[in-house]
Formats: C-alpha cells, sequence, structure tokens
C-alpha cells in the first residue's frame, strides 16, 4: 500500500465517523433468502418514515442488482459529485437515495466485482455522500450474509440495528434464521421480524388465502427472542406499483398492505421511543 492509498483509507474512516455521527438511527435490511420482497420492504420502510415527517436516507448496497432507483422511478437518473463530496438523489424533500444503479450508464450493465471492491464501494457511499442530519438511514441489503451486510454492519458500527424479512413457509424460514445468526455474531440489535407476502388479498373479493401458509415469522420471532413486527399480505396492485417506479405506501395508503406498512413503522418508532 503506498502513502496516497494510506491517506485516502485514513480520510474515508474519518468521514464514515462523521457522517455516522450525525445519523441516528440507521436500519440494516436483511434477508436469508432471496425473492422475500426485502426491496420492497425497505423502499415502503424508508417512504413511510419519510410521511412521517422524518428525515430519512435510503441506501442501496446490492452491488450487483440494484432494484431501489427502479422501484423509486428513477431508473435513468445520474448523481452528481462535488470533489469527494457525492449528492444523493432526492425522491422528496426529506428522503435521499443513494444506489449503485445511478453510477451505471446503462442500466442493463453488469457489475463484476470482487469482495474488496464492494466493501470500497459501500464505505464511500458511507463517508462520500452528503447525507446530512438523518433520523434515519434504511440500508437494503442483497440476501444472504456476505460481503455487502457484513460492510455494512462493520462500517457503521453499533448503532446500526436490522430488520429481518421473511416469508412465512418453512424453506425461508430456514434461511432467514441464518440472518439472525449473523447478526449475532456480529451484536447487530434485530428490531425484529417481518413476515411478508403473508397471505394474498384476492382484488375482486377481499378474501385474503395463505398461499404461502402463515405464522412461521411469529414462531422465529418467538424462537429467537426478538420483536415480530407484523404482516404484510400480498396485492396484485403492489406489483404493478413497484413496476412503476411509484411507492405502495403512497399510491395505496388505505389498502391492507398500506395499514400493515404504517403499523410496522408506528412499532419500530416506538421501539426507538420516537413517537
Amino acid at each position: 500500500m503506498n502513502k496516497i492509498d494510506a491517506a485516502e483509507q485514513e480520510r474515508q474512516k474519518q468521514a464514515v465517523e462523521e457522517r455516522m455521527a450525525l445519523i441516528k438511527h440507521p436500519i440494516l435490511v436483511l434477508s436469508g433468502k432471496g425473492g422475500v420482497g426485502k426491496s420492497t420492504v425497505a423502499v415502503n420502510l424508508a417512504v413511510e418514515l419519510a410521511k412521517g415527517g422524518k428525515q430519512v436516507g435510503l441506501l442501496d448496497v446490492d452491488i450487483h442488482g440494484p432494484s431501489i432507483p427502479g422501484m423509486l422511478g428513477l431508473g435513468n437518473s445520474q448523481i452528481f459529485s462535488n470533489g469527494n463530496t457525492i449528492i444523493p438523489m432526492e425522491f422528496t424533500a426529506n428522503l435521499s437515495i443513494m444506489s449503485i444503479g445511478f453510477l451505471l450508464q446503462d442500466r442493463g450493465d453488469a457489475v463484476i466485482w470482487r469482495g474488496p471492491m464492494k466493501y470500497h464501494a459501500i464505505r464511500q457511499f458511507i463517508s462520500d455522500v452528503e447525507w446530512g442530519e438523518l433520523d434515519y438511514l434504511v440500508v437494503d441489503s442483497p440476501p444472504g450474509t456476505g460481503d455487502e451486510p457484513l460492510s455494512v454492519a462493520q462500517l457503521m458500527g453499533e448503532k446500526t440495528k436490522a430488520v429481518v424479512v421473511t416469508t412465512p413457509q418453512r424453506v425461508s424460514i430456514d434461511d432467514v434464521r441464518k440472518s439472525i445468526q449473523f447478526c449475532e455474531k456480529l451484536n447487530v440489535e434485530i428490531l425484529g421480524v417481518i413476515e411478508n407476502m403473508s397471505g394474498f388479498v384476492c382484488p375482486y373479493c377481499g378474501k385474503t388465502v395463505n398461499i404461502f401458509d402463515s405464522g412461521g415469522g411469529v414462531l422465529l420471532a418467538k424462537e429467537k427472542n426478538v420483536h415480530f413486527l407484523g404482516r404484510i399480505p400480498i396485492e396484485q396492485a403492489i406489483v404493478h406499483s413497484c413496476d412503476e417506479g411509484k411507492p405502495y405506501v403512497l399510491t395505496n395508503s388505505e389498502s391492507a398492505t398500506g395499514k400493515s406498512f404504517s403499523e410496522l413503522v408506528k412499532k419500530i418508532r416506538a421501539i426507538y421511543a420516537d413517537e
């Protein structure tokens, strides 16, 4: 390592500490399994917190599959920098976004990086992004317990807490249990478990059908002695909402799913004594 590299690393280390000092509540959204709707949860969690008047950041650290820009209708946007400072994308006056998706010339470009490069990028997303003072920084990570969530946990420090997302069926619960073990080993406090896709709400009759079973998230939370934050049902409209880049809690706040997110955020704010 040359002196320039060492100096840059020290600058970023100090910058991370300075940024984190301005962020009250970093929340890492985790799942041990893909396809559980984790990014959907992260987006709507961040938007719902911002709706409540909080200053919120949403950081997408899924390096290989960044979906947050598209889910917020920002897929063709690019961010700007000023020296070492990166200006995050503004979704609303009190919700700012950062994702590697904003740095790609083409949304279809593949990012082919090994672990050290991912760590360096995530560190820059924290140290060099002008987050300002935040009440919450919601971090959407890829499935599993690999480089990205490990980097976030190590860089953001002891203030970081985790929300673990699962679907009700056993195959998901078995994988998600590993995310809880990940948090335990790294001393990351768990805010609670969310059971996503917990029942399909028929758009015609309003009846709920438990196509993925029900109750697995509750059992996991009891087993691990952590909060159960709530169930989020599936609604057909949420698929179109994600594809159109319109957060569901903005377009369908009075639906069963919209109300579930509202109750979920109330529980999280209560845990932080933030009401």
